[in-house]
């Protein structure tokens, strides 16, 4: 039985399929965006190495665009261009697309926020970083204590609005999310988060 977090939306992760998986079965109704930095890596093994400054370049212009449809635009243009002369990273990218473009879905202001997973990144890191150097913890109490310090402290920043502040969230709500037997809207977002 799925166990969906009320009012998760979307999550942005790189396609590992164990990460896609766990997103469709514990998170119904979230749209699930792919990663462009990883998706960029992998991209860059199946373009000839000559390619890759090119091939960087076009991926980037999809998302300098102002708007969805320039973005849908600018991808045709990107598949067009590398149709005939390396076809398979046409198809690496038209099997992408739909995973690539999810952030379209979602308000211009949170764009960058979004398309990309490097946000959690950090987090990941300094919890390595304060957890590495003592190995085994004596209780889970413990490592409870440690990485809920590190998760505070990105808490705090975030509702500062240094990414993503709750004015930003609030506004980015456009749809009624539908759980259990309530609906949750945006007017109730500061109260989740509380």
């Amino acid at each position: 039985m799925a166990r969906g977090l009320p009012g998760v939306r979307l999550v942005t992760t790189d396609a590992h399929r164990g990460l896609v998986e766990a997103v469709a079965a514990n998170l119904p109704g979230a749209a699930w965006q792919r990663c462009r930095t990883h998706y960029a890596f992998n991209l860059m093994g199946v373009t000839p190495k000559g390619m890759w400054p090119a091939g960087m370049a076009m991926l980037h212009s999809v998302y300098d665009q102002p708007d969805t449809a320039a973005v849908y635009a600018q991808f045709d243009r990107l598949l067009d261009c590398v149709d005939q002369k390396l076809p398979e990273v046409h198809d690496h990218l038209d099997r992408a697309r739909a995973d690539l473009l999810s952030f379209t879905g979602f308000p211009k202001e949170i764009w960058t926020q979004i398309w990309s997973n490097s946000p959690t990144e950090g987090p990941n890191k300094e919890i390595r970083r304060r957890t590495d150097p003592v190995g085994i913890f004596p209780t889970r109490e413990a490592i409870v204590r440690v990485v809920g310090a590190v998760l505070a402290e990105q808490t705090d920043e975030w509702a500062e609005g240094r990414y993503l502040g709750l004015e930003v969230l609030t506004r980015s709500r456009v749809n009624i999310v539908p759980t259990n037997d309530t609906e949750i809207g945006a007017e109730d977002l500061p109260a989740l988060t509380a």
